[in-house]
């Protein structure tokens, strides 16, 4: 049989084919475009992710046996808030994770309900990024669109919603909309009230490998495949990734390197860490994590090489750098604000220390390793919890480039381990799938079928020492500019 898995994605939708080996037989992309109407805002047409989904399946399945499709699953891009009317048509365009317009929506949260209280109904606190405080923008600055609402859901659900006609969502994905009470995986009957929805315009909440229902005759017509192939209600990104990089079960540890950067910690028992540092997040294999989410990661690097030294020869670049360890510039990721650890929307990316005989190389290195320390300081907090982890996968577009996982291994001191296949929240999402059409008795069972570490990056004594002083350094520039990031704003 075969499965596929959705990855929508900021910039594209991928589709993965996978048979029932867990071996991927083809793989396709799908771009739309991101739309930003005014500075620190970000949005998205829920129609161009449902357009070119179809798009993507007709071209993935094109040369297969279209009746061996058995199951259909997602990873998606998180916390997006996708509002439809009576007539299930979008209101107005999704607001997305990256979109930075909510930060009075978020002191009134934080500030006036109150980090207590709301650590307490979702086991999490406001970020900009999160779906509650959108609602709030809305039901602030767009009350007309407000009234209107008759489901609110998020992204990929939006596209589960159109193949199946089921409105539904997953536990990972629900844990990042402030909405969701992550312990004991249901609505917060609190965070309703406080938002001034009602729970029947929130979907129905499935774990992650529950199929949903199956996919509407036409839609099934239309794609040449069965009516009785299977939608499970899949996983937020980070969620899926991990599934697809096999980091499920207790204490496993993944790190992607997408448009946003996450540090994800699995365990089988909920755990939150004192100052909501990190989120607290219900887990796609049936249990919980840990994890630390920046929002500008490979996004650094693309912007500083594309926009602006304008090349995309990524890895002559790179060739050039060969003093790890040594670099006397420092670069703040902070391009689109901050999530973990420092919830700042006004933080912003600054390069530091550069002299008359910094090169080009320098600041490119600079880069690489201001992503690096970043995801240091939410490891930190994890371990501050008592959570030791030695080792950790790797997944998304930045895991591509050797030397990044070798700064990563010697920044954080640990073993990085590569996989055969880096297509992270896709592949997790057609294991999903696998396991809701009962080709694994579970998400943990498919893991260690299907996923294979072929590497691993080690840290060498040297090179984890000069970092740990370069960190050390780090950690002390972005509490030196917070309040100038502030009045900056």
């Amino acid at each position: 049989m075969l499965y596929i898995g959705v990855d929508l994605g900021t910039s594209a939708v991928k589709l993965l084919l996978m048979d029932n080996e867990g071996k991927i037989q083809n793989i396709v992309s799908k771009e739309y475009p991101l739309y930003f109407p005014h500075p620190g805002w970000s949005e998205q047409k829920p129609e161009d992710w449902y357009e070119q989904t179809i798009a993507g399946i007709k071209e993935l399945l094109k040369d297969f046996d279209k009746s061996q499709v058995a199951g259909i699953s997602f990873g998606g891009q998180m916390h997006g808030l996708v509002i439809l009317d009576e007539k299930d048509e979008v209101i107005r365009p999704a607001i997305l994770w990256n979109d930075g317009r909510t930060s009075e929506e978020c002191d009134y949260l934080n500030n006036v309900i109150g980090k207590d209280k709301l650590s307490e109904y979702t086991a999490n606190i406001s970020f900009t990024g999160f779906t509650a405080p959108k609602i709030l923008w809305v039901k602030n600055k767009e009350p007309e669109n407000f009234a209107r609402i008759c489901r609110i859901m998020l992204p990929k659900d939006y596209i589960a919603y159109k193949l199946t006609g089921v409105h539904c969502t997953d536990v990972s994905d629900a844990s990042g909309m402030l909405i969701f009470d992550v312990k004991n995986r249901c609505w917060s009957k609190e965070m309703c009230d406080i938002c001034g929805v009602k729970e029947e315009q929130l979907a129905k909440i499935y774990e992650s490998y529950e199929t949903v229902g199956t996919v509407l005759p036409e839609i099934a017509k239309e794609l040449g495949i069965s009516e009785n192939v299977r939608v499970a209600a899949g996983a937020g990104d980070n969620a899926a990734a991990a599934v697809g990089t096999g980091t499920v079960g207790d204490g496993m540890c993944n790190i992607s390197l997408g448009t946003s950067g996450t540090i994800f910690i699995s365990s089988n028992k909920f755990g939150v860490d004192k100052y909501n540092a990190l989120h607290a997040f219900a887990h796609a294999d049936g249990h919980y994590h840990l994890m630390g989410c920046m929002l500008s990661a490979a996004s650094c690097n693309k912007w500083w090489m594309d926009d602006i030294i304008g090349t995309g020869d990524y890895g002559t670049e790179q060739k050039e750098i060969t003093k790890l360890g040594e670099n006397h510039v420092y670069f703040l990721p902070y391009l689109m604000g901050e999530r973990s650890p420092h919830n700042n929307p006004n933080a912003r990316g600054t390069f530091i220390g550069m002299t008359m005989d910094t090169t080009r190389a320098d600041m490119t290195q600079a880069v690489l390793e201001g992503v690096a320390f970043a995801l240091r300081d939410s490891f930190e907090v994890a371990k501050s919890l008592g959570v030791k982890i030695d080792r950790t996968k790797i997944c998304g577009g930045g895991a591509k480039s050797p030397l990044w996982k070798k700064i990563i291994a010697n920044v954080l001191n640990l073993k990085v381990d590569v996989i055969e296949s880096e297509e992270g929240p896709a592949m997790g999402g057609a294991m999903l799938a696998a396991v809701a059409c009962g080709e694994y008795t579970n998400v943990e069972e498919a893991a260690a079928k299907i996923v294979k570490v072929v590497d691993t990056v080690e840290p060498t004594p040297e090179l984890v020492e000069k970092y740990e002083a370069r960190y050390q350094q780090f950690k002390e520039i972005y509490p030196a500019c917070k309040a100038l990031f502030d009045k900056i704003q």
